[in-house]
């Protein structure tokens, strides 16, 4: 079991160039990690495999964008998304994730996932009022608030969630041929 670490107001800047790679069984639980992941998080190899993957959530995301995420998932599609992480001593990681669930020969959903790089300061800007406004709505009104108050933002902007995120978080450059060439690796 691993114990959750006191929050503490520090973030850990990474490379651009530096992916972290997970996967997952449909439960969540961590059944991989490339060595960039440890490096990131602090977590060795050992301390994750098993263990549900919300160990890294940090307090400052809402669980409505997590609940998004598995039920794109779960559904087959690919899903993107502006994460916050915490690590194992209690600092910060921002990234950008690309969630994909991986089928079987029968085209059986077997395992999830998820790509991630370092978020760039404009997209953190942009992402954290939104989720400090939806973890206070999660926090006196519930998740459902949480959803509806993201759905409304959404409309507001003529968006879906998916749009708004590509929008957000489009890789440009060196960055996009890089994500590419690791996913193939990795997927």
């Amino acid at each position: 079991m691993i114990y959750r670490p006191i929050v503490l107001d520090e973030e850990i800047k990474f490379s651009k160039k530096k992916f972290i790679v997970s996967k997952t069984d449909l439960k969540g639980k961590i059944i991989f990690i490339n060595k960039n992941f440890s490096e990131v998080s602090g977590y060795t190899e050992s301390e994750l495999i098993g263990v549900p993957h919300n160990v890294l959530r940090h307090p400052d995301m809402p669980r409505a964008v997590f609940y998004l995420v598995w039920q794109k998932l779960l559904a087959g599609n690919k899903i993107s998304g502006v994460i916050k992480n915490l690590a194992k001593d209690g600092r910060y990681y921002w990234v950008i994730a690309d969630f994909e669930p991986k089928r079987d020969k029968d085209g059986n959903i077997t395992t999830l996932t998820a790509f991630r790089r370092a978020a760039p300061q404009d997209v953190i800007d942009t992402t954290e009022e939104l989720y400090a406004t939806m973890v206070a709505i999660e926090k006196k009104h519930g998740m459902e608030k949480s959803l509806a108050y993201l759905e409304g933002f959404l409309e507001e902007h003529n968006l879906s969630y998916d749009e708004f995120i590509a929008e957000l978080i489009k890789p440009k450059g060196i960055i996009a041929a890089l994500l590419s060439t690791f996913k193939k690796v990795f997927g």
